[in-house]
């Protein structure tokens, strides 16, 4: 039987497969076997038998041969699949084995074969393969993939101008779908388009409302459906219940529904009314079809009286080739193991109680036939709007006339509004030239769109538009605009009328109050100038210093000797007079001198940086914002302002709390000063963007406080052509450029200058002095102690330890002011050190 070229898959098919075959057995006998592995309860496996069965009687009576044909039930398990296999080629010598309309049972059967002995038959798999099969040599796919009809959606989509498509599909067909979206993002590349979210269901799902709830909340409206055909009529029915068909909704069937119906009765089309769906496409007009149509009808109708239809599809026409084809092997058209994809899609339409059809062509495009009695007459095109009747629904309003007639031909100008009372000129500026008679457009955003469309060679024109921002929004959906080049905030509800590009400005809400002075009256303001951490530390090394020195002069001057109240006292006033003074001709040893001075070099440092920041903090101008947060504002119950005409008012009251009688609205950005500055509101909330400019223009008065609030959504429609343009745009530096040209008066010296909360200085900055005056100190008690211990050795020899010497020397010292009659008192030294011979220890 001749098939059409789009079938030539099928030919090489048989190549494939006989090729093996040569390979395993060298000659082809007389009489050989085939095993067919099929679910026998399902209508593809139902349709495949009979048109295998037909098949094997042609070859048979053709070749004068006696072929046997062994049947095996799957029952649509891969466990049964696989016993199957074993059975055929364990029992039933089996030298081709065809079947598997799934993945699961085709692999299922590919194991079996795989860890057979001998006898290894060739399988010829009815199902797609979502992954590679290298492993088995003897694998061969019957099928086409269904890259081609995935290229078929993304054309659909592209001819009526949908970017956004959500995708749901049988969570129990999980092979078939990865597939499926392997090839739907490979196509959608092409296109620009782009998988907005994908659904997973399940067959008995009870929870189908409560998905279809969620998916009508979402922006995108449009759906590609991957089910079996029981899932896909309940699920476009639950639609129809909810509204969710029609006027502004797409629903798009894959060949999982498309296939099979053929199979359903009228009332069960009817119910799908409105549905499209992208169908496995075989040639119906031939003569050699149309024989084996009334041999396929007898039959069927004999085998299985049960069923209604009995018209043969894609899977008698699979089927029938898989064997029909063995007759014309040879190992000239033996190429590779797995079909090329078919050229050919029929496209088809739910009407009433049947289905329309249009077709589309890989590299030539959309046609209302596909005839091959019609040699050269069939006629492309790339326009959905140009095949056939009003075969389609009623479209989502962004896939308008208008815009279709834009994608179809480049040389329509595009009609882009532009706001016309923008408040902030350095973005959109819109003047008339009384001299010119003309309005001119200019401003950073009007300046990004020229080179967005100049980098995607379109032609448009500029057109002011007087409204509000969300009636500029609503102008795209009424076709008076297709386009808008503005300062327009993203925010969810104006998915509703448009999509967005990326955003090329920074997204948020900012909160902006007046500045004020910090008073420098402080009662401990005093401390301000170190942390506690250094306030601490200096008092630490200062009594460590005067520790040290008190215990090298104790032996010198009794007057620093005494009950141990007096010496703690002496202690803490000898270390810090030292802070200020040393007068080294008063100390006795010059391990305390050395000590001294190296404290006293630190000590001036630290006290010269001590009043520098402290002068610092009594002269230098201070300034903090009034308001610092939300929550201050509306504890206070203060009034707010926003921009005129701006989502703010909503997000103010809905989001962020603030009564409907405390947000006041401007339209100027003097008015915004002078509300700030009188003390008519307390903060007003700009757009991040607008208020850098508001901040260029008053910097010196007003700051930006608190947090950034995100008012936009993460995820958001993107247009692919207008946002890889604006990419090249960044990455040519020439959006940079522009923020220069246009807003370059946005910096501000004290826009952000508010001194840091902790300016106070740290150990940190001391810490190599620390380590000086610390280490010298150290040093010098270590060298002191060693030296007091070699003394009493030589005066006290028997003394052998250092407890020894410990006690010794308390108990001498308790003695000497036990027994003490009278103080030595040395006139000549107030301080109470002795003045003499300088004692070198």
């Amino acid at each position: 039987m001749k098939m059409h070229n789009s079938a030539s898959c099928l030919i090489s098919l048989v190549a494939f497969s006989m090729l093996w075959f040569l390979m395993q057995a060298s000659v082809i006998s007389a009489d050989f076997s085939i095993g067919v592995i099929l679910d026998q309860a399902s209508r593809p496996g139902k349709e495949a038998k009979v048109a295998i069965e037909i098949a094997i009687q042609d070859f048979n009576i053709k070749t004068n041969q006696t072929s046997v044909l062994y049947l095996q039930n799957s029952r649509n398990k891969p466990l049964h699949a696989a016993i199957a296999a074993k059975h055929l080629i364990d029992k039933d010598n089996v030298k081709a084995i065809l079947g598997g309309h799934t993945w699961e049972e085709a692999s299922a059967i590919a194991e079996v074969i795989s860890e057979a002995d001998q006898n290894v038959p060739v399988f010829l798999s009815l199902s797609t393969t979502p992954q590679a099969t290298h492993q088995w040599p003897f694998f061969f796919q019957a099928v086409p993939t269904q890259s081609t009809q995935m290229n078929a959606v993304a054309a659909i989509l592209q001819s009526w101008g949908i970017r956004q498509v959500t995708l749901i599909y049988e969570a129990s067909q999980l092979s078939s779908t990865a597939s499926i979206i392997s090839h739907l993002s490979q196509a959608f590349r092409q296109t620009g388009s782009e998988l907005n979210h994908i659904l997973p269901l399940t067959s008995a799902s009870c929870l189908l409302e409560e998905e279809l709830e969620v998916l009508k909340k979402q922006q995108v409206k449009v759906f590609v459906i991957h089910t079996s055909l029981e899932l896909g009529i309940h699920l476009f029915q639950a639609a129809k219940k909810m509204e969710m068909t029609g006027d502004g909704y797409l629903w798009i069937a894959t060949n999982g529904i498309t296939d099979s119906f053929h199979s359903i009765n009228s009332s069960m089309i009817s119910s799908m009314k409105g549905m499209i769906g992208v169908k496995s496409y075989f040639p119906e007009n031939t003569q050699e079809f149309r024989d084996f149509r009334k041999r396929f009808r007898r039959k069927f109708s004999s085998d299985y009286p049960e069923e209604e239809e009995d018209e043969p599809g894609i899977f008698a026409v699979q089927g029938y080739n898989g064997v029909k084809l063995l007759e014309e092997i040879s190992p000239e058209n033996f190429d590779h193991r797995i079909p090329p994809p078919q050229s050919i899609v029929e496209i088809v339409k739910i009407v009433g109680k049947r289905y329309h059809s249009v077709y589309w062509t890989e590299g030539s495009g959309f046609s209302e036939t596909m005839d091959e009695e019609i040699n050269g007459a069939t006629t492309y095109t790339n326009s959905m709007d140009s095949v056939g009747q009003a075969l389609w629904p009623v479209q989502p309003w962004y896939a308008n006339k208008r815009r279709r007639k834009l994608a179809g031909n480049p040389e329509i100008r595009m009609r882009v509004g532009v706001p016309g009372r923008s408040l902030f000129k350095q973005f959109v500026n819109v003047e008339y030239n009384p001299k010119k008679n003309e309005t001119v457009i200019s401003g950073f955003v009007i300046a990004v769109f020229d080179e967005i469309m100049r980098e995607m060679k379109l032609p448009y024109d500029y057109f002011p538009f007087y409204g509000s921002y969300d009636e500029l929004m609503r102008q795209i959906p009424a076709e008076k605009f297709d386009a808008i080049a503005g300062d327009v905030t993203i925010v969810a509800r104006r998915h509703e009328y448009v999509d967005f590009t990326q955003p090329y400005t920074e997204s948020g809400l900012e909160m902006i109050v007046p500045i004020r002075s910090k008073i420098s009256n402080q009662p401990w303001l005093f401390m301000k100038p170190f942390t506690a951490k250094m306030w601490w530390l200096i008092a630490a090394i200062t009594l460590y210093n005067g520790f040290i020195i008190w215990l090298i002069e104790k032996p010198h001057c009794k007057h620093l000797q005494g009950p141990i109240i007096t010496q703690i006292g002496i202690v803490i006033w000898l270390a810090f007079t030292t802070l200020f003074t040393l007068r080294g001709d008063r100390l006795h040893s010059n391990l305390s001198r050395i000590a001294g001075v190296v404290w006293l070099f630190v000590a001036l440092i630290i006290t010269q940086s001590y009043t520098a920041s402290f002068a610092s903090m009594l002269t230098a101008q201070r300034l903090e914002p009034t308001i610092t947060s939300v929550e201050m504002l509306r504890n206070m119950n203060a009034t707010v302002g926003y921009c005129n005409g701006s989502f703010i008012n909503y997000y103010l009251k809905d989001v962020l709390g603030f009564k409907s009688f405390k947000v006041n609205s401007y339209n100027s950005t003097h008015r915004y000063a002078e509300a700030l500055n009188s003390g008519e509101i307390a903060a007003i909330f700009l757009e991040a963007p607008v208020a850098k400019v508001f901040l260029a223009q008053y910097c010196k008065s007003f700051v930006r406080t608190g947090e950034t609030f995100k008012a936009f959504p993460k995820e958001f429609s993107w247009l692919s052509d207008a946002n890889k343009a604006l990419m090249n745009v960044s990455e040519s530096g020439k959006l940079k450029e522009l923020e220069d040209t246009f807003l370059t008066s946005e910096k501000c010296v004290d826009d952000e200058s508010f001194p840091n909360e902790d300016e106070s200085l740290s150990p940190v900055s001391f810490s190599i002095l620390f380590v000086l005056t610390g280490g010298t100190s150290t040093v010098a008690l270590v060298v002191y102690v060693v030296m007091s211990i070699r003394q009493f050795k030589e005066s006290n020899p028997g003394v052998t330890n250092i407890f020894e010497f410990i006690y010794v020397s308390m108990k001498d010292q308790w003695y000497q002011r036990r027994h003490s009659s009278r103080v030595v008192a040395d006139a000549e030294s107030p301080t109470g050190l002795q003045m003499g011979p300088v004692n070198t220890s």
